[in-house]
């Protein structure tokens, strides 16, 4: 038997590492190790079994041993296939390159791009060391589902080569005068673990197949053409692994005409169960089925017509959508309707629904072209309440239809389908319209966005895609003609908080951060033409966070305080302050995106939205008005669970699980511990998320949506036997605090919710 050396020393390599380093009692391993006749691979594996049974709260840096013993397999296995020693841990970027582009694994377009001098220049750059960054999930998890094999899953990247790949992919176009400079910067930012890609970014990003892109979002037009284009535009960006959001809220209810027959509409309900079987059959590049999140205002007639139970296990399997998830649209009116009570404290307010066919047929409200509009293109503005004043004009109407409800009464159901299922999430519409930067283009009280994207942190303007002519050409084939609208596209990218905030890198990290999310509007190829035209119009990206639960431990602040709560303040106010200005010298290079002209970034209103008011703040509103910004929507904070893992840290804006817990997936159960845990952070931890006073996390939460232009994927996590009025309160409170948007009611009495992987930047 051949006895690979470099195996053996590896493992002994970690183990006086975990001895030296971490303090770890590691005398029992190794007398198993030096006494087992087993081969150096098998004496691999069972020190990483070891390893990883001893994780605990009490022994959390068992993790790093054990991704040093998990390093090794992956150095092998990388070598193996490749031809190179195991001992040099990384080959040849070129020959990689080379490698993986003659088998279809790689984009031509790398070698196209760049010469060998080039590559062995990157190559250089490459710091193994940090490999070691990793604790094991996070290695786990960036091996099993992000490094390219080949096609019969044989491992030929390794974890620094991925992160150049990415800064190479995303940087192929920049001038060559910088540009290895620029990849050079990206690598430093990913490869030390300050920030994450988003998922489609971080699996995609030089490959051959795929987009870059995390999720997308729809509007429906009123038809059969509108409803079966967006199907199929749904299937074919699932395809390719995009989170899709649509808003249903045009479509006619329930018993509403068709062509002047009375009574044949069949509703949303139907449509969205075709949406629902599309999700399932069309899986995203074969790993899991797409997910799809369809949002209906509160004011539709279908509401309480079987929406609001789709997802719930009581009642007609033939009007359930199970694999679909679900979000309701929210107006102030009716969140005050809620809150108008009688003599004795009940609540009285009664709440309206109207289909919203029959709101344009009878209404007869139109815009300055003509177009016929409806409730749901009305929103209340701070000082004009547009929205509520149509809303009472069609409730006064006697011609037009409307079912009548206690307002309590769909609250209620609202709340009982999220303790049953985590949603529907809530999408604060007129808040949202009210912050609006881009609303330019469709005026004041006039709705831009009327839903958020599957994940509830995407706010960006919308409207249906319609088709305007059918014709025969010359050559006999039927062309389709399709006036595009605003179809959303989400590019995320997220910064890892307690290490660039720990390190203090936030100015120089956001800079290259905010050029690579630039950069994948102008690579990717987006398989559906509106929103590949959408993402070109206002380059919107979405710069998020994570590991804010790892900060708050390292920095000895308590979750349930008031310096957490002017700590979210401080952190995001810079955030968004070096992401502004990010863009605005990008704008300065490359110019600025095509709508902002006439947008509240050029007159300087989202500057006074906000407060912003001090030196720094008014000299940058000046450079942006005189220099533009180069990207319409700029700051969206996404879950982050997947890739903050990866990370190290916590995901997104939540409090930790627990402090030792395991994490379970469908190919593994691993014991995870909260990161850098120790006896002084233990008690800024010990606190689980559901223990935790959610007011105090809405508060954070306000603070943070302040700086944040579009919105914040925020869960509630509550008890399974939590009092309706308890809940109750706590969305009054968010809707109070000006949140724009809530994401899962997350009770404990709830399996495990699939989620959007795309979305978990």
């Amino acid at each position: 038997m051949s006895i690979d050396v470099h195996s053996i020393h590896s493992v002994t390599k970690a183990l006086e590492e975990a001895e030296t380093k971490y303090g770890l009692d590691v005398k029992d391993l190794k007398e198993k190790i030096d006494a087992s006749i087993k081969s150096p691979e098998e004496k691999t594996q069972e020190a990483l079994f070891y390893s990883l049974n001893r994780i605990a709260m009490d022994e959390p840096n068992w993790t790093f041993t054990a991704a040093h013993l998990h390093l090794t397999q992956l150095y092998q296995e990388a070598a193996k296939n490749r031809g190179f020693s195991a001992e040099d841990k990384y080959g040849s970027l070129y020959e990689l390159v080379h490698t993986l582009t003659k088998v279809g694994i790689y984009s031509p377009a790398l070698l196209e791009q760049y010469t060998k001098e080039e590559m062995d220049e990157l190559q250089k750059a490459i710091e193994p060391d940090r490999d070691k960054k990793f604790n094991y999930i996070g290695l786990f998890l960036l091996a099993d589902r992000y490094l390219a094999r080949d096609h019969e899953r044989n491992l030929y990247e390794l974890p620094q080569e991925r992160f150049m790949i990415i800064a190479m992919t995303l940087m192929q176009e920049e001038d060559k005068k910088k540009r290895i400079d620029l990849i050079k910067e990206a690598y430093w930012a990913m490869s030390n673990l300050y920030m994450t890609v988003a998922t489609p970014t971080l699996s995609n990003a030089g490959k051959s197949y795929g987009q870059l892109s995390s999720c997308f979002i729809d509007t429906v037009d009123d038809s059969l053409d509108g409803i079966y284009l967006n199907n199929w535009d749904i299937a074919r960006l699932s395809k390719d692994g995009g989170g899709i959001g649509i808003y249903y809220g045009k479509v006619r209810a329930l018993g509403s005409d068709i062509k002047k027959f009375k009574g044949n509409s069949s509703g949303v309900v139907p449509w969205i169960r075709l949406v629902n079987d599309t999700a399932v059959s069309v899986d995203q590049l074969g790993q899991r089925q797409g997910a799809v999140a369809i949002y209906l205002d509160v004011f539709h007639k279908d509401i309480m017509n079987g929406f609001l139970d789709l997802k719930t296990n009581n009642g007609d399997e033939r009007r359930k959508a199970h694999d679909i998830f679900t979000g309701v649209s929210i107006p102030d009116l009716f969140m005050e309707q809620l809150l108008t009570k009688d003599e004795d404290g009940k609540s009285i307010g009664e709440w309206h629904t109207f289909c919203p066919h029959q709101v344009k047929q009878v209404m007869g409200w139109k815009d300055e072209n003509g177009n016929p509009l409806g409730l749901e293109d009305f929103y209340d503005e701070e000082d004009h309440k547009y929205f509520s004043e149509k809303y009472w004009e069609a409730v006064n109407h006697p011609l037009l239809p409307r079912k009548t409800y206690r307002a309590m009464d769909i609250m209620a159901r609202i709340m009982i389908a999220q303790l049953e299922t985590g949603t529907p999430y809530m999408f604060y519409r007129d808040e949202v319209n009210r912050q609006n930067p881009n609303k330019h283009k469709r005026g004041i009280g006039k709705t831009s966005i009327y839903c958020s994207n599957l994940c509830t942190e995407i706010a960006q303007n919308m409207s249906p895609t319609t088709i305007v002519n059918e014709y025969q050409d010359e050559d006999g084939n039927i062309v389709i003609v399709r006036k595009p609208g605003d179809f959303v596209v989400c590019n995320l990218s997220s910064i890892n908080l307690a290490n660039a905030v720990g390190e203090d890198v936030i100015e120089r990290l956001v800079k290259i951060q905010v050029r690579m999310l630039d950069n994948v509007i102008d690579l990717n190829t987006i398989s559906v033409g509106q929103a590949q035209a959408t993402n070109k119009k206002y380059r919107a990206v979405g710069l998020g966070t994570f590991g804010w639960h790892h900060l708050l431990a390292l920095q000895h602040i308590h979750w349930e305080s008031e310096e957490a709560v002017e700590y979210a303040d401080k952190i995001y106010e810079d955030i968004a302050y070096y992401t502004i200005q990010a863009s605005m010298e990008l704008a300065k290079e490359k110019g600025a995106y095509a709508e902002f002209e006439g947008s509240e970034w050029e007159t300087g209103r989202y500057f006074e939205r906000r407060g912003y008011e001090s030196d720094r703040w008014n000299n940058l509103r000046q450079s942006v008005q005189e220099n533009g910004i180069r990207n319409g929507w700029l700051m969206a904070v996404a879950p982050n669970s997947s890739t903050a893992k990866i990370g190290g840290s916590t995901d997104g804006i939540d409090p930790i699980y627990n402090v030792e817990y395991a994490e379970e997936k469908k190919n593994f159960k691993f014991k995870v511990t909260a990161p850098d845990l120790d006896h002084v952070t233990y008690n800024y931890y010990r606190r689980a998320r559901h223990e935790i006073d959610q007011v105090w996390s809405i508060k954070q939460n306000a603070k943070r949506q302040r700086h944040i232009d579009q919105a914040i994927s925020f869960n509630f996590y509550v008890r399974h036997d939590i009092k309706a009025k308890d809940l109750l309160n706590l969305h009054i409170a968010a809707w109070e605090n000006k949140l724009k948007t809530t994401y899962y009611v997350r009770s404990t009495s709830q399996t495990e919710i699939e989620e959007c992987e795309a979305c978990h930047s």
